[in-house]
C-alpha cells in the first residue's frame, strides 16, 4: 500500500486500480492510500530515488509471475516471465555459457527450444528458495515493469 503524500507521484501509479484506501491499524493509527503490487511499489521507489527494500523471494516471483515485471540482476542477469507452449514460465536470460553448470546447481532447469539453451526456475514449492539462492549469488539491481501495449 502506498500511503502519504500521494499527489506528487500520483501519475507515476498504476492505472488499473485508483481506488483509495481508508484502513485503521490495530494501534488505532488510520492510514489513507492506494493498493499497489510488490512490482509497482519496488518500480515506483526507484523512480523517485528512494532506497529500495529487498524483495522477498516469493515477492520476487509474484511481480514477475503475476505483474510481467522482470527482475534485473547483477552481472547482466534478467528474470523475466516467459510464454514457452502456452504456459507462463520464470526464465532467467543472459547468462553466460560459463555459468550454466553453477546455475543448474542452484535448482535452475535447462532446456533447448529452437536450438537455444534457455534456463527456468521451476514453479512450484522449490520456485521461492531457489530464487532466494539466485539473489544472493546476483543481487537485485532493479524491478522493469511490463509495458501493456493497448490496440
Amino acid at each position: 500500500m502506498v500511503t502519504g503524500l500521494l499527489l506528487p507521484v500520483w501519475n507515476r501509479l498504476p492505472d488499473e486500480t485508483a481506488r483509495v484506501y481508508r484502513l485503521q491499524t490495530g494501534e488505532g493509527e488510520r492510514i489513507i492510500g492506494r493498493l499497489v503490487s510488490p512490482a509497482n511499489a519496488a518500480a515506483l521507489l526507484e523512480s523517485t530515488g528512494a532506497d529500495a527494500p529487498a524483495l522477498a523471494p516469493s515477492t520476487a516471483i509474484a511481480a514477475v509471475v503475476q505483474d510481467g515485471a522482470s527482475l534485473i540482476l547483477a552481472d547482466g542477469l534478467v528474470l523475466k516471465r516467459s510464454l514457452v507452449m502456452n504456459r507462463h514460465r520464470f526464465e532467467l536470460v543472459g547468462f553466460p555459457d560459463t555459468s550454466v553448470d553453477r546455475l543448474k546447481a542452484l535448482g535452475l532447469v535447462s532446456e533447448i527450444i529452437a536450438w537455444k539453451l534457455r534456463l527456468f526456475v521451476p514453479l512450484g514449492d522449490t520456485a521461492a528458495s531457489i530464487t532466494e539462492k539466485l539473489l544472493e549469488l546476483h543481487p537485485l539491481l532493479r524491478v522493469a515493469l511490463a509495458t501493456r501495449v493497448g490496440y
